[in-house]
């Protein structure tokens, strides 16, 4: 499994599939063409998944809610995270006060239908 991600527009699609050179299994590198787009696209993004390799719930790292809060930032707007693995998700919303305060969800119920679809292009 290599880590991928989605771009899920504000409809609750995905707009987007980012798929970067230098991905592994551990490792989604930044990338200034994801950047753009969600640039371009600021108001019409609801938020990024992304895979992580295993199973069970998956968590965010240091690193991913780094990046959570540097691309909101830079976009002046909260967004959602979802993570998902081979075979569980939750979503990551920012709860604050503090710029790193981030609270992690478990799916109980369906995810949404596109997971499906990040797990699939996580094994491509």
């Amino acid at each position: 499994m290599m880590e991928a991600g989605l771009v899920i527009g504000s409809d609750g699609e995905p707009i987007r599939v980012h798929l970067p050179s230098g991905r592994s299994s551990t490792y989604l590198p930044d990338s200034r063409e994801l950047w753009e787009f969600l640039w371009e696209h600021k108001e019409s993004v609801a938020g990024i998944a992304h895979s992580h390799p295993g199973s069970g719930i998956p968590g965010p790292s240091h690193e991913d809610i780094t990046t959570f809060a540097a691309i909101e930032a830079g976009l002046g707007r909260r967004l959602s995270w979802w993570i998902a693995s081979s075979d569980m998700s939750v979503l990551v919303r920012w709860k604050g006060p503090e710029r790193l305060d981030y609270v992690t969800y478990e799916y109980v119920d369906a995810e949404p239908s596109w997971m499906k679809e990040l797990r699939w292009i996580s094994t491509t």
